[in-house]
């Protein structure tokens, strides 16, 4: 699991609470009940208003997974193609079933079989590579839900700080209580950038980076399956996917080797 989103998350909430009552001000001063409505509850629905159900649903099922997820690693499955490359080069193809079976990664998985079962190489880039774009694309209108979400939240703030200066102007009879009756107006504002660039923007930033390194190592997989369905020598092959994975990585796995 990477814990960056979470952490970042909490770290932020802190931060704030935190420097509330550095100021002197009472953390509870913020949280309203009318504010938060207006602010949580305008945003979800102007988020709906604009997709469909099946997005939203799709939007909020990939949270979990981008928080908990593990950071894919692009060259995660290199180890294994090599060791496939090798049998395929001494057996051929179809000693690779029984190895089919006992990899756990789906996306190699299925491509292995499909070599296997003498899927002709360009059908076989086609199909996987459509894979990896249906994919790409699905998570895009997860990851936009969210920055659409995080462009409105503001503007919900803002209209919810409008309607309670509105109730202020209906009583400036009586001075005493304007300081409060302002202060408060302006804390749904304060919410609505709030849960934009604390929560938000960042959980649609995080779907789409967590994305971009699942779609990365599909597509060295891919590279991976390929060559071992071409025959490739399996030297060639550890070459021509280690160029594709990130020096950072390449030198984190050299270190966890030794």
């Amino acid at each position: 699991m990477d814990p960056a989103g979470i952490v970042g998350i909490i770290v932020a909430f802190g931060a704030i609470f935190a420097a509330l009552v550095l100021e002197g001000a009472d953390p509870m001063s913020i949280v309203l009940p009318a504010p938060l409505l207006l602010v949580w509850g305008g945003t979800l629905g102007v988020g709906l208003a604009g997709h469909t159900l099946k997005d939203a649903a799709a939007a909020f099922a990939a949270v979990p997974r981008a928080l908990r997820a593990r950071a894919p690693r692009a060259g995660a499955n290199v180890d294994t193609v090599v060791r496939l490359a090798e049998r395929a080069r001494r057996e051929g193809l179809l000693a690779l079933e029984e190895d089919a079976r006992a990899v756990e990664d789906p996306f190699l998985r299925e491509g292995l079989q499909a070599a296997i079962d003498g899927t002709d190489p360009e059908d076989l880039r086609v199909i996987l590579e459509d894979r990896i774009a249906t994919k790409r694309a699905a998570d895009r209108v997860s990851s936009k839900y969210f920055v659409d979400m995080g462009g409105y939240a503001p503007t919900i703030g803002i209209i919810g700080t409008v309607i309670s200066l509105v109730h202020v102007l209906e009583n400036l009879a009586d001075p005493s209580s304007l300081g409060h009756s302002i202060a408060a107006a302006f804390v749904a504002t304060l919410w609505g950038i709030l849960s934009a660039n604390v929560v938000w923007l960042p959980l649609g930033t995080r779907i789409r980076r967590i994305s971009d390194l699942e779609c990365r190592q599909m597509e060295v997989t891919l590279e991976g399956l390929l060559a071992v369905q071409s025959g490739a020598n399996p030297r060639l092959v550890s070459e021509r996917l280690r160029s594709l994975v990130p020096d950072a990585e390449t030198r984190s796995s050299r270190t966890e080797a030794a």
